[in-house]
């Protein structure tokens, strides 16, 4: 382990998380914010993969993934990737833990951790309609800095369906 909140247990994911992640995206993949996130691919060779080069990256600092545990339970990830002017925030949490405040105690003792390795500038992206998670980016201290029209899916006709996304930045 990691880090210990008073709830949670943080530590590196490891290949074996893959299970877990999966059934995460499955999840999320049934969720009325999927529209606003890249498809998940829950095919369990390609999850195995996918979570194998997750924990293979975490020897280093330009790409880490942390997995956030109630226990021993992995109920959400949070990862972090190198950008030009710091890191930008990936986080998905399985829908039986939203609301209890688990990703903002996760996100507030990874930040901690980050600062002690001089690591302070975020940045992430979120559809503005996904209301749960602009609120969390905006009570961690999160400001919107811009927006933009992005699409990841197409209706019948072949035509993108564009949401509007916000771009936050924190640390700047």
């Amino acid at each position: 382990m990691l880090l210990k909140t008073e709830r949670l247990n943080i530590r590196h994911v490891v290949a074996d998380d893959w299970k877990s992640i999966r059934d995460i995206w499955i999840d999320f993949n049934s969720s009325d914010y999927a529209q606003y996130d890249t498809p998940h691919i829950t095919e369990n060779a390609n999850v195995q993969a996918r979570i194998a080069k997750w924990a293979a990256a975490n020897s280093g600092t330009e790409h880490m993934f942390f997995a956030i545990c109630l226990d021993e339970t992995v109920i959400g990830y949070i990862a972090f990737n190198i950008r030009e002017n710091g890191y930008e925030i990936g986080y998905c949490f399985h829908s039986a833990y939203h609301g209890k405040g688990y990703a903002k105690e996760s996100m507030r003792a990874l930040f901690d951790y980050l600062r002690t390795l001089d690591i302070t500038n975020f940045s992430a992206g979120t559809a503005l309609n996904n209301t749960p998670s602009v609120k969390l980016l905006t009570s961690l201290g999160f400001k919107l800095v811009a927006q933009e029209k992005v699409s990841f899916y197409k209706d019948a006709d072949g035509n993108d369906i564009v949401f509007n996304g916000g771009i936050f930045e924190y640390g700047r």
